[in-house]
């Protein structure tokens, strides 16, 4: 429940010597942390910092942005909608595809904060398709086959991860060579 979520942090926050980020990925928990509960949170606990916000609820998203405490940060967690929230409010990002491609997406992002959209518009639609296919079968796997194109690392993940199948494996190839 979000009264149970609420408390988990609270507990966190009495006991940890060091700043909290919340961390909202209801695709990979199965449970989404309301805009109330983070608002309630950041209110209550000053070293609740900010959250990674990954629900994918750009509405959500902008409730958290307009109600939150000054210092309180919101960061994207969805690369993919990282142009967007930064464009309503949010501070940044924690990424994946800034592993595989850091200069464009830093870039992006450099440009996002200084609102120039038109700039960081045409990097995140150079990006977007890849993007789009480093998450089709899992996370990190495409982000490992990527890399392994780009030979930065091997494609190997550990288990129960798997790489990603022939199609996202194809896709991603082509996608990488017109890069």
């Amino acid at each position: 429940s979000q009264e149970g979520i609420y408390q988990h942090y609270k507990a966190i926050s009495k006991i940890s010597p060091l700043p909290i980020i919340l961390y909202n990925v209801p695709g990979r928990t199965m449970s989404n942390v309301t805009a109330e509960t983070t608002l309630r949170l950041a209110h209550d606990f000053k070293n609740i910092i900010a959250i990674k916000e990954a629900s994918g609820n750009l509405e959500q998203c902008m409730r958290i942005i307009k109600h939150k405490p000054k210092d309180f940060l919101v960061i994207s967690g969805d690369d993919n909608l990282t142009l967007p929230l930064m464009a309503c409010g949010a501070d940044g990002v924690i990424s994946v595809v800034a592993n595989v491609f850091p200069e464009d997406f830093s870039e992006m992002v450099r440009q996002a904060a200084k609102s120039n959209m038109a700039v960081a518009q045409k990097l995140h639609y150079k990006i977007f398709e890849i993007t789009e296919q480093l998450f089709a079968d899992g996370n990190p796997g495409g982000a490992k086959e990527a890399l392994s194109l780009l030979n930065v690392c091997g494609p190997d993940v550990r288990l129960p991860l798997v790489v990603p199948n022939e199609k996202v494996q194809k896709r991603l190839k082509e996608l990488i060579s017109k890069y």
